[in-house]
């Protein structure tokens, strides 16, 4: 039961996430681009980036909050999931790595340009 609960509340907060990032003038392309090697909550575009976006939601700030969750195995599997979908979608444009932060009810934090990729 726990499980399903938990799944809702990561729907509701990359619902939040991307009501947010339309209201900032982004536009979605894909929601959940997943792969075997892992997963992209959002892939947004504005005027001059696609954007790779990684939603976390943490009920409080108890144990670093959501922002510290985000560890480089975790970018690594996010950047290797962005590469796969460059190169299927043929991506010409730039590209960032964002993070939205949800923690309690209505604490939203965008952070652009989170991490790099290496190449």
């Amino acid at each position: 039961m726990k499980k399903i609960n938990s799944r809702a509340q990561g729907n509701r907060a990359e619902d939040c996430a991307l009501h947010y990032l339309q209201a900032q003038g982004l536009h979605l392309l894909m929601r959940n681009y997943q792969l075997r090697s892992g997963e992209i909550d959002l892939i947004l575009r504005d005027q001059t980036h696609v954007v790779f976006t990684e939603v976390r939601y943490r009920h409080s700030n108890q144990f670093g909050g959501s922002l510290h969750s985000i560890d480089r195995r975790k970018q690594q599997k996010i950047i290797a999931t962005a590469n796969h979908y460059m190169m299927r979608y043929r991506v010409t444009l730039a590209v960032r790595f964002d993070v939205v932060a949800i923690s309690g009810q209505d604490d939203i934090q965008w952070i652009q340009n989170a991490f790099q990729a290496d190449w």
